[in-house]
């Protein structure tokens, strides 16, 4: 191996995945699907691969997908998070987390906004879980 083709695998290698919050947009209804990810081109290949596939979380979005077909949506990057020159080893989860909620209170993508399910209180969410961990009567 050449010294340029090892200098090109350790750069890549080095390279850092960019960070942040896209949106996949239905051409058609102007819907949208708003998500973060700590490396944006896997979660747009894995959103797109899920979609492909039959398979994404998203019912209604799968549904629009089936229905439209590829062509009718566009993955759209709304926000990349970029660490700073001295904070490069820093976990940018907190960072991450709050641009989306960010973009999610901006875009509203719910109900017939969009594919997201909406936001749920903490009351809400903790009702939940005993209502999953109660054991079931018989």
């Amino acid at each position: 191996m050449t010294t340029d083709r090892r200098k090109l695998k350790r750069d890549y290698k080095e390279q850092r995945p960019s960070l942040g919050v896209f949106q996949i947009r239905n051409l058609v209804s102007g819907k949208i699907f708003v998500a973060s990810s700590l490396n944006l081109a896997a979660a747009q290949n894995r959103h797109r691969f899920q979609l492909e596939h039959g398979s994404h979380p998203s019912r209604r979005l799968q549904k629009d997908w089936t229905e439209h077909g590829p062509n009718a949506f566009v993955f759209e990057i709304l926000d990349e998070v970029h660490p700073g020159e001295h904070d490069q080893d820093r976990d940018r989860s907190a960072d991450l987390a709050f641009a989306e909620e960010f973009w999610l209170a901006q875009l509203e993508p719910y109900g017939d906004k969009g594919y997201n399910e909406p936001p749920i209180s903490s009351r809400e969410r903790l009702a939940r879980i005993v209502r999953n961990t109660s054991p079931s009567k018989k």
